[in-house]
């Protein structure tokens, strides 16, 4: 059975709630990573079948940014506590070994420091995927550098492959700024690809 493990910058989650009963349809995927869910605290989602784990993301008495982990409820698992001040959630589960799921969101306007990023990753038990909008571009894939310091510091490996997973419609060009890392153990568990339709584009 394939496992299938999803990743979206949604740009406002309650807005774009059909695209993701679109995508949960044609995936099914046991766990979602959302990044830029604009949720503020009170609101809450429901979607059948599926509990989330979310981190809010308030600016100013704004819903800003923010991320959350939907997961499958019939698969046993158990939140990751993180403590950050990045917008990222993790959750353990078995598929047919012990997986830690983190899903992350870094804002292209915030300096985020090389420290806290290792400080993150640190705190995630190791199998890992690290799964979200990193907002960077590199000769690798397209990302800053600071991703791939980390990347090479932290001997972890990039799931993506050539694909591009935004598109910037004011320059009307297409970049590659949303990331699938893991763990090296688990790297030829996994395929990585990116769906014609970006989706809320």
């Amino acid at each position: 059975m394939a496992i299938h493990l999803t990743s979206w910058n949604c740009h406002g989650l309650q807005a774009h709630i059909d695209d993701l009963k679109s995508i949960i349809n044609k995936y099914q995927p046991v766990c979602i990573g959302l990044q830029e869910t604009y949720l503020a605290p009170g609101v809450d989602i429901k979607i059948t079948n599926y509990k989330i784990i979310r981190k809010d993301n308030i600016h100013s008495s704004q819903a800003n940014g923010g991320v959350a982990l939907m997961f499958l409820q019939s698969f046993p698992c158990k939140p990751v506590p993180l403590n950050t001040t990045i917008q990222a959630v993790a959750i353990e589960f078995h598929v047919s070994i012990l997986l830690t799921i983190c899903t992350i969101y870094l804002p292209p306007n915030q300096t985020i420091c090389q420290s806290e990023l290792d400080n993150l990753l640190g705190q995630l038990p190791a199998p890992f995927i690290l799964l979200g909008d990193m907002n960077g571009h590199s000769c690798l894939w397209g990302s800053s550098l600071q991703i791939e310091k980390l990347i090479f510091d932290h001997n972890l490996c990039i799931l993506n492959d050539n694909s591009k997973t935004y598109f910037h419609s004011i320059n009307r060009t297409f970049h590659t700024i949303d990331l699938a890392i893991c763990s090296p153990s688990i790297l030829t568990r996994w395929d990585f690809t990116v769906d014609e339709n970006l989706y809320n584009k």
